[in-house]
């Protein structure tokens, strides 16, 4: 027992004084799931939280999140990233968290780097794949719920801390601001002959969809390179007549298979780091608070 106390100093900064504490230290305590308790003494507790912040960096998706900040009588969580981080996961999908976030509805107060301009990247990309999972005719109600479920795919707080409705509220809640978001793309794909558009009731669109290889290559190009690549389909080399942005496929459900696999297999990682980096730079309290309000929610819409 005395040489696994204090292990977890092996993946904080460097302090002046350690102590564990707690039922760790009972002599006939063999529950290895238990919580062990540590008191930390620093010289510089500002330049150590720095450090930490490194840590999450690391562990973590690169953005770290202060939840229950009270300012004004009103309640506030923010997250802070880097921008390149932030333009990196937008374009290439790598950890699939805040590009997942920014394919939902956002209200951008300050845009200094014109993101929205870089996001529009995003956005087509999570229209192909809503596309590639949906069957040949669909609403427009069911395409943004499909874009809106690409980044809940494969995350863990889906197991027992969401609303298992989410992605329904969010879709019913903010429908005009996903049309506003994602109508000229579907009308773009229109003009492409991939999709055929009829209105029907509650002033709703119609959609049907171009289901042949041809078209399915063409959606999947939008896909993110590292996405491509992993599902084994990444730009072939050049052939006489063929366009850079064809893709050869064997199938559309096989093609939809492996994108939903690399896309799961991401948001699946991305939610767990999330999560350990989180309880290291906010604090088990806060985390432990923070968990528990989800999970509170997850129980209601399960009744």
């Amino acid at each position: 027992m005395e040489t696994s106390l204090g292990s977890l100093l092996k993946i904080l900064p460097p302090v002046d004084f350690c102590c564990v504490y707690g039922s760790s230290l009972h002599p006939n305590n063999n529950d290895k799931s238990s919580m062990e308790d540590y008191i930390l003494g620093v010289s510089n507790p500002q330049q150590w939280h720095s450090e930490i912040t490194k840590v999450a960096d690391h562990i973590g998706v690169g953005v770290h999140f202060n939840p229950f900040v009270s300012w004004n009588n009103k309640m506030y969580k923010y997250g802070v990233v880097h921008m390149d981080d932030l333009v990196q996961d937008m374009l290439s999908w790598d950890r699939f968290y805040l590009s997942g976030r920014l394919q939902k509805p956002v209200r951008i107060i300050v845009d200094d780097m014109e993101i929205e301009n870089v996001n529009l990247v995003n956005l087509r990309a999570a229209s192909s794949a809503a596309l590639l999972l949906l069957p040949s005719t669909f609403t427009e109600k069911e395409l943004y719920a499909k874009i809106c479920s690409l980044s809940y795919m494969g995350d863990l707080r889906m197991l027992f801390a969401e609303d298992k409705n989410k992605v329904k509220k969010i879709v019913e809640g903010q429908f005009e601001l996903f049309r506003n978001m994602y109508k000229p793309l579907v009308e773009e794909y229109a003009t492409k002959q991939l999709l055929r558009l009829s209105s029907f009731g509650n002033h709703q669109m119609n959609i049907s969809q171009d289901c042949s290889l041809s078209a399915t290559s063409y959606v999947v190009s939008s896909l993110p390179e590292s996405v491509r690549s992993q599902m084994g389909m990444g730009l072939p080399e050049m052939q006489e007549g063929q366009s850079s942005n064809k893709i050869t496929i064997g199938s559309r459900e096989q093609a939809a298979a492996r994108m939903q696999k690399v896309l799961r297999r991401r948001v699946m990682i991305s939610s767990a780091r999330q999560a350990v980096a989180g309880f290291i730079t906010v604090g088990a309290v806060h985390g432990i608070r923070y968990l528990g309000k989800k999970m509170t929610k997850a129980w209601k819409s399960s009744k």
